[in-house]
């Protein structure tokens, strides 16, 4: 359903004329007269019964007052089964996925809404009217005071309202009129309406007037019908403000009317139809674009009005984004030509009259007495006689000359065989009841005719077939008070960015959903992510049922369903089953399971040991990759080191060589060329190696050749050439000393003397 409120330039219908009110009141008077008997009704589910006439002949003629309500308990069961069978409203997108994310949304702020407005109870409460007399009314408005919840919903005595009776849809869509009245202080309306504060407390009283000035007094007014003989009950809550002058309220009507004008609807090609708005660029875009059609129509606008008598106190378009009264009825039976509703207890009066009424005779038959005598047989007066002859330990004294008279008799009789006959007709009084109620006694949970348990279920099967009608309507009247409820969740979203966040529950985690996200497309174009305003096309309502005794025969079908599974199977499906049962801490027993199930279970097992040698290996394997390239770099590093050295070192030993012969320098350089060694262009790195000045000891030494040993073993000249000191490499061995003693053949220098 799309509810879109109309341009603020749009045509909201002419306001309500005083001549129009007057007709409407007219209507009110001419309506078929049904409120009487459905409080006679409602009285007789409550348990008041028995009539102050009847009460007084009974008690003239010593009848006790008796009374067995078999009405209420009948009409308490259907209320208890409502209850046990309430369900939840459900957004669900109407076919497209691209709904989903926000239909969740939407069903979140309406199950918030759900609570907080207190729209099971009130609805609950219009159940009990809808099937006892035909008719209950909720109330979907918005909340006066701004410190609770900003949506209210209450149940509305039937006698407060009064509609369109032409009307012949349930939901009162063709209904012209609507309209409530009720009695508050003068105090109150005149804060509610400041710009005629004036006249209301200049207003004399109402009371004793009543709401249209006295002429509509059809409804609301005492029944009779009392509970017992010694009950003061002369009044009800309209009466009290009809009767009561110093009472000082006035009665204020609240009138909601529908007017017909003609606009122009833009219809879009994806199915979408709203109000054309000149003013509107996107409609104009549209319209030129050709995604959209513009068509004349017909529509309806909702306006309210306050009256107070002939005086109105306020007129303007309806605060609602939706077309319907604030006002859901609730059906229970309507009449085939009058439309007047009516509910189960019509049809129950007279086999309840009946049952009081034999067990009043019955009462009486046991206990009373019948005597023939003659006159002046006893010697007392008749009234004294009367009394004595009803005690259980009546003692008669009778005249004795009246008695010694010829045919002159005593006598006491009493019959019992009435009393069986009352005894019986009492017992087909209570069967009447079941009978026309459609009420049995195995469905008020009572012992009944089942001999076992299955003729017990179908007689509770049976119950629940009578009332099938019954409770379509009220599901029918639960559909509308919830969609009253969405348009207005949609008014309050509107189109500014809304975060909400769904809470988990035993199954599904807690999510997160973005309403009305500005985004952009790749060609630019900024349009609403999410927008609620146009998925309201895609989402319809779906009652889910959420009571215990649902949830428990699920949980019975679901428990005969898994013992026939396999156990691997049935651990899966545990989850679900706790899900079912009313437990505190079912979240942590389902973990509980779902950690226990995993570890249990062979194969999975097998994989998750296999998953954790998998990747212990992994990581043993980057560790190991990561130790290698470590040691490769501390290795690199220190044959870098290692590589500097012995290029030092061997450079070291080549200019040792070189100082000490520099005759093989040239040599060398020859092999190297050979070997191909090319030199170095640019030439390498000067290795710097720091060298001392002086070095300890040593003689300075005048640049210049170096002298080499002279021929015959002559040694240098002293300090020409620095001592030579003992090399322990084996590549390079230490120059042997002079020998302590003289040298001969092989070791002189000299090889003239080697032979």
């Amino acid at each position: 359903m799309q509810y879109t409120k109309p341009p603020q330039n749009a045509d909201m219908g002419q306001a309500l004329s005083v001549l129009e009110f007057a007709r409407i009141i007219e209507e009110c008077i001419d309506q078929p007269h049904w409120r009487a008997a459905a409080d006679k009704e409602a009285d007789y589910a409550d348990g008041n019964q028995l009539d102050s006439a009847l009460l007084q002949r009974m008690k003239a003629t010593g009848v006790p007052p008796a009374k067995e309500n078999v009405i209420g308990p009948a009409i308490a069961a259907i209320c208890g089964f409502e209850a046990k069978t309430r369900t939840d409203w459900r957004v669900t997108p109407d076919g497209d996925p691209a709904g989903q994310d926000v239909a969740d949304a939407l069903n979140y702020r309406l199950n918030q809404a759900e609570r907080f407005s207190k729209a099971d109870a009130a609805m609950s409460e219009a159940f009990k009217p809808q099937a006892a007399v035909g008719l209950g009314f909720v109330e979907v408005a918005r909340n006066s005071n701004p410190l609770e919840y900003k949506t209210r919903c209450r149940y509305i005595h039937r006698n407060e309202i009064r509609w369109d009776m032409r009307a012949s849809e349930k939901d009162l869509s063709d209904a012209r009129w609507l309209l409530r009245e009720r009695f508050i202080s003068k105090e109150r309306a005149a804060r509610a309406f400041e710009d005629k504060a004036e006249l209301i407390m200049q207003a004399e009283s109402v009371s004793g007037l009543g709401g249209y000035g006295g002429y509509v007094t059809e409804g609301g007014t005492s029944t009779g019908l009392l509970s017992a003989a010694d009950t003061n009950r002369a009044w009800t809550t309209l009466e009290q403000a009809w009767y009561r002058r110093e009472s000082d309220e006035v009665c204020i009507v609240e009138l909601w009317y529908r007017r017909w004008v003609n606009v122009l609807l833009l219809k879009m090609r994806g199915g979408r139809v709203v109000e054309f708005d000149s003013a509107n660029a996107m409609h104009q875009a549209a319209v030129a674009s050709g995604q959209g059609k513009l068509e004349r129509s017909t529509v309806v606008r909702m306006r309210r009005s306050y009256w107070m008598g002939p005086h109105l106190l306020h007129d303007s378009a309806s605060p609602y984004p939706h077309p319907h009264f604030p006002y859901v009825p609730f059906w229970g039976y309507r009449e085939d030509m009058t439309r007047v509703p009516f509910g189960l207890v019509r049809d129950m009066i007279f086999p309840q009259d009946n049952l009081n009424s034999s067990i009043a005779k019955l009462r009486w038959g046991m206990a009373s007495t019948r005597t023939e005598r003659t006159k002046g047989a006893v010697a007392m007066t008749d009234e004294q006689f009367r009394r004595a002859i009803a005690r259980p330990d009546a003692d008669i004294i009778l005249n004795p000359d009246e008695m010694a008279r010829q045919g002159a008799r005593f006598e006491v009789k009493r019959d019992f065989q009435l009393n069986n006959q009352q005894f019986q007709m009492m017992a087909d009084s209570r069967a009447a009841l079941q009978r026309v109620g459609s009420i049995t006694a195995a469905f008020q949970g009572q012992q009944g005719s089942a001999t076992s348990g299955i003729q017990e279920q179908t007689q509770v099967e049976q119950s629940q077939i009578s009332i099938a009608d019954l409770m379509d309507n009220f599901k029918e009247g639960r559909a509308m008070v919830g969609e009253l409820i969405l348009a207005l969740e949609i008014e309050d979203l509107g189109q500014e960015r809304e975060v909400i966040v769904i809470e988990g529950d035993t199954i599904n985690p807690a999510r997160t959903v973005v309403l009305n996200e500005p985004v952009q497309d790749e060609s630019g174009l900024q349009y609403l992510s999410n927008d609620v305003q146009r998925t309201r096309l895609k989402v319809a309502l779906s009652d889910v049922p959420s009571s215990s005794s649902f949830r428990a025969q699920q949980l019975s079908a679901l428990s005969e369903a898994v013992k026939a599974l396999p156990p691997e199977m049935q651990q899966v499906v545990m989850p679900f089953m706790l899900d079912l049962m009313d437990l505190p801490r079912k979240e942590e027993i389902i973990k509980v399971i779902k950690d226990a199930t995993q570890q249990t279970n062979p194969e999975q097992l097998r994989k998750q040991i296999e998953q954790e040698l998998q990747r212990d290996l992994k990581e043993r394997e980057l560790d190991l990759r990561e130790r290698e390239v470590a040691a490769r770099e501390k290795l690199m590093a220190a044959q870098q080191v290692q590589t500097g050295v012995q290029a030092a070192y061997s450079a070291m030993q080549g200019g040792a060589q070189v100082a000490q012969m520099p005759m093989i320098a040239p040599i060398a350089d020859e092999i190297m060329k050979a070997a191909g060694y090319q030199a170095p262009n640019p030439g390498g790195d000067d290795p710097n190696f720091p060298t001392p000045d002086a070095m300890p000891g040593a003689v300075p030494v005048e640049p210049g050749p170096v002298p080499l040993p002279g021929a015959g073993g002559e040694a240098a000249e002293a300090g020409a050439v620095p001592e030579v000191r003992e090399n322990t490499s084996p590549a390079y061995p230490p120059v042997p000393q002079e020998g302590g003693t003289g040298m001969q053949g092989i070791e002189t220098q000299r090889t003239s003397d080697n032979l």
